[in-house]
């Protein structure tokens, strides 16, 4: 009896144990909790795990470190190639294409000026560039791939073209040295040049003749009888033919022409030419 009881307490403990696993064989895991109860265990969220980053690189992909970044530099202010006051024929042909763009009406005078100013700030304003009027080297880059390179006519429009050089018939005596190639009117006394005004001609209907002549006329207040316009400073040299003062010249440049005088739109110039100028001095009109 004592052999039996003392072989059947091992084989009822190894029972209980295998009855223990079977009830908590579906049993979660537990494991303690920080603050030291039991609770069930959870991956680690993104913001606690070590190492975790808020960056958008893919799974798998290294830790992105974070560097600190400098703002990116201002770029250097475009250079200013040309403002108000300066002169030259760059100036000339930034007035040529500011006027074929429609932003410049008066003709290229070689002088950076009021007008010229508020051009380039429309110019400007109308490309969101700042609004300086000065042209830089970023407005003019934006005027030259909007226009062509404008030829001497253009750049001569309102006058101030250089004169060639004077007709061998100028080069004695008192002579009017009228050059239709440069659009110029020397006064030259004995071959030197006294004094140099831009001029304009007659139109292809009514063309300004060309030769040798001499002034036989002159009329200080006159007023055509033929076309009923004002001709102040009259000086005739050919016919109806004269030399004279145009206020449709002064306004509107070469877009107009005579009826064959050659017109001076310089009325200051004009009014002293004729006050040196006497009858029977010589006219030279060539191209």
């Amino acid at each position: 009896m004592r052999m039996r009881r003392s072989i059947a307490v091992p084989a009822v403990a190894a029972a209980l144990v295998t009855a223990l696993v079977t009830v908590c064989g579906g049993c979660s895991v537990q494991a303690p909790t920080t603050d030291g109860t039991d609770g069930p265990v959870r991956p680690p969220s993104a913001s606690s795990s070590a190492g975790a980053t808020t960056d958008d690189r893919p799974s798998g992909g290294p830790a992105a470190t974070s560097t600190p970044t400098s703002a990116p530099a201002s770029a250097p202010p475009a250079a200013v190639l040309w403002s108000h006051g300066d002169t030259g024929r760059e100036v000339r042909e930034l007035q040529a294409r500011l006027r074929q763009v429609a932003w410049l009406n008066a003709g290229p005078t070689g002088t950076y000026d009021g007008p010229t100013e508020e051009a380039v700030k429309g110019f400007q304003g109308k490309r969101g560039l700042p609004r300086t009027g000065k042209t830089d080297t970023v407005t003019w880059r934006r005027l030259l791939g909007m226009t062509r390179e404008p030829g001497e006519w253009e750049l001569y429009l309102m006058g101030g073209q250089p004169a060639a050089a004077p007709d061998p018939r100028c080069l004695t005596g008192r002579v009017l040295c009228i050059d239709k190639t440069t659009r110029t009117l020397r006064w030259m006394i004995d071959g030197r040049t006294v004094s140099t005004v831009s001029v304009r001609f007659g139109s292809q209907y009514t063309p300004t003749r060309e030769g040798v002549f001499h002034v036989y006329w002159k009329s200080r207040d006159h007023v055509s009888t033929l076309y009923h316009s004002p001709m102040p400073y009259a000086m005739f040299f050919s016919g109806g033919q004269a030399v004279h003062y145009s206020a449709d010249f002064a306004a509107r440049g070469y877009a107009g022409a005579s009826h064959g005088c050659v017109n001076v739109r310089d009325e200051t110039a004009i009014a002293d030419l004729f006050a040196q100028v006497r009858n029977g001095d010589k006219v030279v009109v060539s191209w």
